[in-house]
């Protein structure tokens, strides 16, 4: 803080702001709570939507679908909250949310991301800083959000869903290498502290490139719960399997190696996916980066059946599609992590409690 008297520069005020140009704040904290925001509004309500389609409760539907139309400002107040941002500005970004995902299209998700950022390091620059604080504020957020999300947004739109695009053809195209490619890229993604899922819905990646993905964040999941169990336990099973890999984190840091099971699994669990069962998620794309995590992952691609069988691009739901489901998903990554454990423990690579967590 500046001493009395004394001008305060420009460093200093950008702190008295809570104003952090940090990879962290935005790649890490923001691209998380993003992911929030999506699973609380349009994962959920397409939950909701399928649960009351499949079991005749036309209120679920209509509540789903209320839930899956605020996706936008969901997603810019959870990254307003990540960078603190005061409540005006929060309040603000409901606005700019929207402005985001209209304007973004397809690629709404990603123009959410980076406009939601930029408005609200805006508001708070000027928060509280002038008398009539409850103008000013909402007006210079929404101003910067708005003119980004009607000059920006589409363009931003257009490059995410290109890049998704891309990634999709080239899966279909050579399913593959590009299983094993995208499996092990998004699972990895998954367990470090960034968000697989928030990167799967900025793309926009369905179709089998979206399987691939939730082969590799499953493959990650399971198999660090499976491989971790001498020293977890049930705790660390239920803890790790259902809810996210990033908890071993800390460990990996200090043993790198004990990655290798998981990110074995992925590599041949991707292929398993794209070339034997032709796993799709034609769910939301958010669930493609969720793996086995509350079972998103599953009623994801179970909810891309529903809707493909509804469309007539699918006969109907069949026993083999539950089967590659559940091989992909708990069977593969658990005996392929386990089988590469046991090698890499003979071999002093992963020692005792090298995967122990500490859970409360």
């Amino acid at each position: 803080m500046a001493k009395e008297g004394t001008k305060m520069t420009f460093s200093q005020f950008l702190k008295k702001q809570d104003i952090v140009f940090s990879p962290k704040r935005y790649f890490i904290d923001a691209l998380g709570a993003m992911a929030q925001g999506l699973f609380a509004s349009l994962l959920i309500g397409t939950i909701l939507s399928t649960i009351g389609t499949q079991c005749g409760i036309p209120i679920l539907v209509t509540i789903g679908g209320y839930a899956s139309a605020v996706m936008g400002p969901a997603m810019a107040v959870a990254i307003g909250r990540a960078l603190n941002a005061p409540p005006l500005v929060l309040f603000s970004l409901i606005a700019v949310g929207w402005a985001a995902a209209t304007c973004g299209g397809a690629g709404g998700p990603l123009a959410v991301f980076f406009i939601a950022i930029i408005a609200a390091e805006f508001g708070k620059l000027v928060s509280k800083t002038t008398p009539v604080d409850i103008i000013v504020t909402p007006i210079v957020t929404i101003l910067v959000g708005g003119l980004l999300s009607v000059f920006a947004a589409p363009y931003i739109g257009i490059a995410a869903s290109s890049v998704g695009a891309a990634i999709m053809w080239a899966t279909n195209l050579q399913p593959f290498l590009m299983g094993m490619l995208v499996s092990a890229m998004v699972g990895i993604a998954l367990t470090l502290p960034i968000s697989s899922a928030a990167i799967c819905a900025a793309l926009g990646l369905t179709g089998l490139a979206g399987g691939a993905a939730l082969a590799g964040c499953c493959a990650n999941m399971v198999g660090f719960a499976i491989i971790s169990f001498r020293e977890n336990r049930w705790g660390g099973l239920l803890a790790q399997g259902i809810g996210t890999s990033m908890l071993q984190m800390g460990n990996i840091v200090k043993n790198p190696r004990i990655w290798i099971p998981a990110i074995v699994a992925s590599i041949v669990n991707g292929p398993i996916a794209t070339c034997l069962f032709r796993l799709e998620m034609n769910g939301a794309a958010v669930s493609s980066g969720m793996g086995t995590c509350g079972f998103v992952g599953q009623i994801g691609v179970y909810t891309g059946w529903v809707n493909d069988v509804a469309a007539g691009t699918k006969a109907a739901i069949t026993a083999v599609d539950w089967i590659g489901l559940i091989v992909v998903s708990f069977i593969v990554p658990a005996i392929v992590s386990w089988l590469v454990s046991l090698l890499l423990r003979k071999v002093g690579w992963i020692k005792e409690n090298d995967l122990k967590l500490e859970l409360k």
